[in-house]
C-alpha cells in the first residue's frame, strides 16, 4: 500500500511540470524597427480598351420614347456585331427614362416649368481586344446613331508578369533603404520581419472622358493608347541588429 501511495504522489508531483512544458512563450521584438512603404510601377502598352456608348431619344410619351430608343439601340448592337465585337464583350450599363421640362423664363418673368416630353437612354460598355480598332469603331458607332461615347479606358488583360516585376523592384528598393537606415543608425544589419502588399494591375490612373457627337461627325477619330502601369505597394518592417 505504501508503495502504491508513493507512486501516486510522484505522478501528481509531475503534473505541473508537464503543464509548463506545453505553454508557448512569445518574445517581443526588442530591436529598433523600421517601417517602409515602397511603391514600384511597371509600364507597358495596353492590349485592350473599354468604350461606353449609347443612344438618347426624346418623344411626347414615355412609351414612344422607350420604343424608339429600343429600335435605335438594336441597330447599334447589330453594328457592333458586324464590326466583329463578340456578344460577351458587350454589356448593358444603364437604361434610363426621365420626364423633361422647360425651365426657361419668358419675358424675364418666372414661369412654371413646362412639360415637353420624355427622354429615354440606353448605354452599353464595349470591351475591345484590338487596340487598333478603337478609332474606327468610334466613327462607326456615330454613323450607326450613337449620341454619346465614354472613354476609351485602356488596360492590360493579364497584368501578372508586370506585377511580378514591380514586386521584385519594390523588394529590392525596400532592402536597399533598410540597409541604409541600419548603417546610418550604427547597426550592423536589417532583418526582415513582416511584408504586406497592395497592387493595381494594368489600369491607368485616369477618369473616363465623355464626348457627344452628331450624325455628321468627322471621320477617322485619332486614338493614342500610350502606356498603362501596374503598381505594387509593399509595407515592410525590418529590425535593426548590431
Amino acid at each position: 500500500m505504501k508503495s502504491a501511495l508513493a507512486m501516486m504522489a510522484l505522478a501528481a508531483a509531475s503534473l505541473p511540470a508537464m503543464a509548463v512544458a506545453q505553454t508557448s512563450v512569445t518574445i517581443a521584438e526588442t530591436a529598433p524597427v523600421v517601417t517602409l512603404n515602397v511603391t514600384e510601377t511597371v509600364e507597358a502598352a495596353p492590349d485592350q480598351a473599354v468604350v461606353g456608348t449609347g443612344v438618347q431619344t426624346r418623344a411626347p410619351t414615355a412609351t414612344q420614347a422607350m420604343r424608339e430608343n429600343a429600335a435605335k439601340m438594336e441597330r447599334l448592337i447589330a453594328t457592333l456585331a458586324k464590326s466583329g465585337i463578340a456578344k460577351k464583350d458587350i454589356q448593358t450599363s444603364g437604361i434610363n427614362l426621365n420626364a423633361q421640362y422647360d425651365y426657361s423664363n419668358r419675358d424675364g418673368q418666372p414661369s412654371t416649368p413646362r412639360f415637353i416630353g420624355y427622354e429615354a437612354s440606353n448605354q452599353v460598355t464595349i470591351k475591345l481586344r484590338d487596340i487598333k480598332k478603337v478609332g474606327p469603331l468610334l466613327d462607326t458607332l456615330v454613323e450607326a446613331g450613337a449620341t454619346n461615347v465614354n472613354g476609351p479606358t485602356f488596360a492590360i488583360e493579364d497584368p501578372t508578369p508586370m506585377l511580378a516585376q514591380a514586386r521584385a523592384a519594390a523588394m529590392k528598393s525596400a532592402r536597399s533603404q533598410a540597409d541604409f537606415y541600419a548603417q546610418a543608425a550604427g547597426y550592423r544589419s536589417a532583418r526582415l520581419i513582416t511584408i504586406s502588399e497592395s497592387n493595381s494591375g494594368g489600369n491607368p490612373p485616369m477618369p473616363m472622358m465623355t464626348q457627344r457627337f452628331k450624325a455628321d461627325s468627322a471621320a477617322a477619330t485619332p486614338v493614342e493608347p500610350g502606356q498603362v502601369g501596374s503598381s505594387v505597394t509593399l509595407t515592410v518592417q525590418y529590425a535593426l541588429e548590431r
